[in-house]
């Protein structure tokens, strides 16, 4: 696979800052892959996302998407073409009334012509579920539709790579479910890279490779089945762990001996039946 996103020494103050909020960090992510981005509050993974698509420009070292430059200002219209951004708010990128002509806003924007725009809104629109909703006013879907159709918006303008920035945090366990699935989707089988931003363990868990950040540097760095396990660690850097391995850890301070890599619910129940169901 060849590298989409590659950080060189990335460090970031904001002004007035006493420190950086990111510290140095070298970073290559792998073209097609799901890469989640984990931290409590203060990690710098926000920050670090920022930088992916230019809304940030390195206080020194460098972001290449692509290959090109953030920090040059000739490539910021071809790095936002090649890295779209969605946010925690969906209302904050919902500017029309109808969704469907939200949705055309950004090619609208580049000077598409309309026949085009009309197939990248449809597409779009039932890449992530949500065509019969496209003549539906935005204001009355809920949070997780909302979302999706703010991931429609961004899918229109053709991105390689979408940056989703903690977009559960505002929702319910419905909308969260809803959301993680598309992009679930859009990665496995339209191949976009995604980086998921969250500090819900369990969004993490379908992820190919999981960063974990604290204090403006990467910490861990591992698929969730390698890193989930390693829970002292995980708790010194102030996180958890998915319930199930939670589950399984405490199991195993009892004097079991589960999987700990075994981190779906599935995996987990089957881990529990083999030591503990009924022999025949």
């Amino acid at each position: 696979m060849s590298t989409i996103i590659k950080t060189e020494k990335l460090v970031y103050t904001y002004e007035g800052a006493e420190a950086p909020t990111l510290r140095g960090l070298d970073l290559e992510i792998e073209e097609g892959t799901f890469v989640a981005v984990l931290g409590h509050n203060g990690s710098g993974k926000s920050t670090l996302a920022k930088h992916l698509n230019g809304i940030l420009i390195p206080t020194s070292g460098r972001v290449l998407v692509d290959g090109m430059d953030t920090a040059e200002e000739q490539n910021l219209l071809a790095v936002r073409h090649t890295v779209g951004m969605v946010f925690q708010n969906p209302d904050n990128q919902i500017v029309a009334n109808v969704v469907e002509d939200d949705v055309a806003f950004g090619p609208e924007n580049l000077g598409i012509e309309p026949r085009e725009i009309r197939r990248r809104v449809d597409d779009a629109l039932t890449s992530v579920q949500m065509y019969e909703y496209r003549n539906h006013a935005p204001h009355l879907l809920s949070g997780g539709q909302k979302q999706r159709v703010a991931i429609a918006g961004i899918l229109a303008m053709k991105p390689r790579c979408i940056v989703l920035d903690e977009p559960t945090a505002m929702l319910d366990p419905v909308g969260r479910g809803e959301v993680l699935d598309t992009i679930t989707r859009l990665n496995r089988q339209e191949g976009i890279t995604v980086i998921l931003v969250t500090h819900h363990m369990e969004e993490c868990i379908g992820a190919d490779r999981l960063l974990v950040m604290s204090e403006g540097s990467i910490l861990m760095d591992g698929s969730p089945r390698e890193l989930f396990p390693r829970v002292e660690e995980m708790e010194a850097a102030h996180l958890g762990v998915p319930d199930t391995t939670r589950l399984m850890y405490a199991l195993n301070r009892e004097g079991y001996q589960l999987p700990l890599e075994a981190i779906t619910t599935e995996e987990c129940a089957q881990a529990l039946l083999r030591a503990f169901g009924h022999k025949e």
